[in-house]
């Protein structure tokens, strides 16, 4: 865990910077994918406030108290908790962050039996961080000629008792 950054949940309060932050980090994806309309970056700040009543959305604080991290999870009726909208601000990507508000989420979920996320075919250190952190894919989807999803998900051990 990186002493420099807190986690915390973030709160509706919160939902207009931390959507500032999930669009610039995924500016650069939609330009990889060729695609400006990527739900990240169209999603209106209405719609994002929505998710504050069914997902657990946390935030990562600089030493500062910027926000320069965002995930959400979002529990299923089958055990599964859903991770989405992994994003760290361009400047601070590959310094951890993304690794630190991902184990976060997962201990915010000690309930969840498995839990289950997608990124993109090209999205090369997303993928590497995903399976570091014990996911595997377990399928693909193809959206069009520029974009294949890539599910993953991590199954978590059952715990003696």
């Amino acid at each position: 865990m990186r002493e420099d950054i807190t986690i915390v949940r973030a709160s509706v309060d919160d939902a207009e910077e931390v959507l500032g932050v999930i669009r610039r980090a995924f500016g650069p994806v939609a330009e990889q994918y060729g695609d400006p309309e990527l739900p990240p970056l169209v999603e209106t700040l209405d719609s994002h406030r929505k998710r504050y009543e069914t997902s657990v959305v946390l935030k990562a604080l600089d030493a500062d108290g910027r926000i320069v991290g965002t995930v959400q999870g979002e529990s299923r009726d089958d055990g599964c908790c859903y991770v989405a909208r992994l994003a760290v601000d361009p400047a601070r990507q590959g310094t951890g962050i993304g690794r630190t508000l991902t184990e976060a989420l997962e201990a915010e979920f000690p309930e969840a039996s498995r839990f289950e996320l997608f990124t993109g075919h090209k999205s090369e250190g997303s993928l590497g961080l995903y399976r570091s952190l014990g996911y595997r894919e377990t399928r693909r989807e193809c959206v069009n000629d520029d974009l294949t999803l890539v599910w993953m998900e991590k199954v978590r051990r059952q715990r003696r008792t």
